[in-house]
């Protein structure tokens, strides 16, 4: 038996354990997203406003926030679509007086993965 047959075989055991430890550290080093697990993101929403947000049914590209503005004093909002593979993109600004609803809707555009989150912005 060669002598230097247990160096190797540590040295080859001891690689395989520093890839294994490299590759769990770089998996566990990336964020896990989705980008179709919409229900289960939160959606922000300034305080004074209710909102409901959702993406369009005939085109999966295009969101919405319709929001009631509850608070005392007059409101500005805008929906906020996280786009994925596109650039993010803003909806029309919307004022509304205490106890008016009012519509934000915004498209992402095509080449991307559509709409990864809605966010309502004050």
């Amino acid at each position: 038996m060669s002598p230097f047959l247990g160096t190797a075989s540590s040295l080859l055991r001891n690689t395989v354990r520093a890839a294994t430890a490299f590759g769990l550290a770089a998996v566990l080093a990336v964020p896990l997203t989705t980008g179709t697990a919409l229900a289960d993101a939160p959606v922000a929403i300034p305080p004074g406003l209710s909102c409901d947000t959702g993406v369009h049914n005939n085109d999966d590209y295009t969101g919405w926030a319709f929001c009631t503005n509850n608070g005392g004093s007059t409101q500005t909002f805008w929906v906020h679509l996280i786009c994925g593979w596109s650039p993010d993109v803003d909806g029309e600004r919307v004022t509304i007086r205490p106890g008016q609803s009012g519509q934000s809707t915004a498209h992402c555009g095509a080449l991307g993965t559509g709409i990864g989150k809605i966010e309502v912005h004050p």
